[in-house]
């Protein structure tokens, strides 16, 4: 997926820049001192809420400026019942954002290259993108012979990988709960008790295929990463390829195309609109040739601003399916891997293709800049 990637570390944040062809294609940002998605915290139960859809839920103080939020009802784990002052094992599922505390979970996921481990669940799963059924057999098989409690998914880097090395994991993943329980009887709530480090992990894995090279900025993170691809030491990397105008770029509500047209993005509380704007000029045959660029640039808007919940696109002429069956299979493609699982629902009754997609990270426009004060989020102010 990448062929370079930039980090840059300075103090307690990191800045990973995913590129392709000179392009910026994935950005991160990771502060160690906020609640990252994946995290395990000791918490501190705090209310106890009715939500408007009449079930039950919980303000939880897990350290930060924000209380997160889980719901009492959860699958797979009996119902939540719980009191003020109370302290709970959570593990983060969505980051903090602008207006909204983070979102929780006691399921908690420990995730390695080969393994996903679920202390609190009971199925073995392989994953789906696994389809010899021999070999599924084969790993779901190594790993019930070899653990006696908890859930496992046997992630699809396990195919190619040595038996030796899978339950070397497992033996690690075990460890590292292990670790947290023993960590909890010596902590007093709210406190960290598992830092989530695999996005850069996660970045290189997806780029296994291609050459990449990595460009960092500290001599340690050059030692760390120099037995999984080709890294350099480049104190200036991010200036040199221009990743500050990149983010200037990427949070513009205006993306011209090659063709002429636009693509206009506008991030709203409750989804995303997005409207495919062809001008003038353009004929039937012009239209589609409009809408498939449109919607290979859409793919990459997505990935590279984060955008997430409710998409719902607005393409350019008729909004027929059979005219639209061609964009939609560009972005089905295009998505197909998407770490945050986007969904291509189709088009709606009133001609709109939708999409969802997982919303674990703030956006790019959200960590980049808030809500205006004088206009509060429109945009506009009065005359």
């Amino acid at each position: 997926m990448f062929d370079k990637i930039l980090v840059r570390e300075e103090g307690s944040i990191k800045q990973i820049a995913g590129m392709k062809d000179g392009d910026l294609r994935e950005f991160v940002v990771i502060d160690s001192n906020k609640a990252n998605e994946g995290n395990i915290y000791l918490g501190k139960i705090v209310k106890k809420i009715q939500t408007a859809n009449g079930y039950s839920g919980y303000f939880v103080n897990i350290g930060g400026d924000k209380e997160a939020f889980i719901n009492a009802e959860e699958r797979k784990l009996e119902n939540l019942n719980a009191c003020e002052g109370q302290s709970i094992i959570v593990q983060v599922l969505q980051e903090q954002r602008a207006e909204k505390g983070a979102r929780v979970t006691r399921f908690l996921q420990i995730v390695g290259t080969f393994l996903v481990y679920s202390p609190y669940g009971e199925d073995i799963l392989v994953s789906a993108k696994i389809d010899d059924e021999e070999k599924r057999e084969e790993l779901g098989n190594l790993i019930a012979d070899n653990v006696d409690q908890g859930g496992w998914m046997v992630r699809t880097q396990a195919l190619d990988a040595q038996k030796e090395d899978i339950l070397k994991e497992l033996k690690i993943l075990q460890s590292v709960f292990n670790n947290i329980l023993i960590r909890v009887k010596n902590l007093k709530a709210p406190a960290l008790l598992f830092t989530n480090d695999n996005y850069l992990d996660e970045m290189i894995k997806r780029s296994q295929s291609c050459s990449l090279k990595i460009e960092v900025n500290s001599h340690i993170l050059e030692k760390e990463l120099s037995d999984k691809a080709v890294v350099l030491f480049n104190a200036k990397a991010f200036e040199e390829a221009g990743i500050e105008e990149k983010i200037n770029n990427a949070l513009s509500k205006n993306v011209k195309l090659n063709c002429g047209g636009r693509v206009i993005i506008e991030e709203t509380k409750a989804f995303v609109a997005i409207d495919v704007d062809s001008g003038e000029g353009f004929t039937q045959g012009g239209i589609n040739r409009l809408n498939q660029e449109a919607a290979h640039e859409i793919v990459r808007q997505i990935l590279l601003r984060n955008l997430s919940g409710k998409i719902i696109i607005d393409f350019a002429g008729n909004n027929e399916f059979k005219f639209l069956k061609s964009v939609i299979d560009i972005l089905v493609k295009g998505l197909a891997q998407d770490v945050s699982k986007a969904k291509v629902l189709g088009v709606s009754r009133a001609g709109n293709v939708e999409i969802v997609r997982s919303r674990k990270r703030p956006s790019l426009r959200d960590l980049f800049s808030e809500e205006c004060v004088t206009c509060q989020g429109t945009g506009r102010v009065e005359k």
